[in-house]
């Protein structure tokens, strides 16, 4: 029996197809097969039953497939432990990052990581949420980062940031309001984008136009609903981070968001409960504080590096 034994009945379990596990191990799949057939004959026992239709674990091979993710977990340890003792940061980062927030931090995160941390390979992936917590959870990314409170079972969240939203407004409506309240805009026609929850939810709870039965329109990007304010009036809801890529006329545009509204997003790392490349993870938040805004991060994550703690929860420390 073979560690990479062990990362092959994973894989196979984890998809559930010879095809796909081969496909993320890198092998052929005859290759796949012929090594599980080896196991199997090894420990004389049927691991997968399998037809052209289905492969799903047998009643023993679900017990030898959890035992053989605690011990590539043991081994990921000590893997963690030699990396730690000799003061190196290698091996392989994926990461996943959901589309409302990866425009705003992707790009400088890519720059700031790969200069700190050159001898990592760094895979990054646009996500939606639900896709993500599903691939944290299977082992096959080493985290994700998307908007706080996405609840699962087995998966663990570290809050990172908080950002606050502002309001873009038409030169029309904003001349007409020159003392900027947010009631004021009761009448105006508001633009929210159709993907972003947070963005859509800090609209309705800003405007009280939904209970009056304001018509709601939905674009597909900020970028598109800047535009469609610019050219239509009205207003939206735009992250912080988006500032940056605003024209020097367009800043005159925005206003902030002040009272008892919900005007800010947090967002968060997600990790699998059991996961203990500690000294990994903490090379994202530390590149997350090389560019973010000033402020924005959390202070545990400015002050104390992440700790993975020995009963499988994270701390700060």
């Amino acid at each position: 029996m073979t560690i990479q034994q062990l990362k092959y009945i994973i894989a196979i379990d984890r998809h559930r197809n010879f095809a796909k596990a081969a496909e993320e191990l890198g092998v052929t799949q005859p290759t796949l097969s012929a090594m599980l057939l080896k196991l199997e004959e090894e420990l004389d026992i049927r691991i997968f039953e399998r037809n052209n239709k289905n492969v799903k674990p047998t009643e023993a091979g679900e017990i030898i497939i959890r035992q053989a993710e605690k011990a590539n977990q043991e081994i990921e340890r000590i893997h963690e432990f030699v990396s730690q003792y000799k003061g190196e940061i290698t091996g392989s980062l994926s990461l996943a990052i959901t589309p409302s927030i990866s425009p705003y931090i992707v790009p400088q995160f890519v720059k700031h990581y790969t200069a700190q941390y050159p001898q990592v390979e760094l895979s990054i992936a646009d996500m939606k949420v639900e896709n993500m917590l599903e691939a944290v959870a299977n082992g096959q990314l080493d985290a994700g980062i998307a908007i706080s409170e996405n609840t699962r079972q087995g998966i663990w969240e570290i809050p990172l940031y908080t950002e606050r939203f502002w309001v873009y407004l038409s030169e029309n409506c904003w001349r007409k309001l020159p003392v900027f309240k947010p009631e004021n805009l009761e009448h105006e026609q508001m633009w929210i984008m159709k993907e972003a929850q947070c963005l859509r939810n800090s609209a309705f709870s800003f405007c009280k136009a939904r209970a009056k039965g304001k018509r709601i329109y939905e674009a597909g990007s900020i970028d598109t609903l800047i535009r469609i304010v610019d050219a239509n009036d009205g207003f939206t809801i735009i992250p912080e981070m988006h500032l940056q890529f605003l024209t020097e006329k367009q800043r005159q545009n925005v206003r902030r968001i002040d009272g008892n509204y919900l005007s800010q997003r947090r967002v968060s790392l997600y990790i699998k409960e059991d996961y203990v490349r500690e000294r990994m993870l903490n090379t994202i938040t530390q590149t997350l504080l090389s560019f973010m805004p000033p402020g924005m991060m959390e202070e545990r994550i400015k002050k104390f590096s992440v700790k993975i703690t020995t009963n499988n929860s994270t701390s700060n420390s």
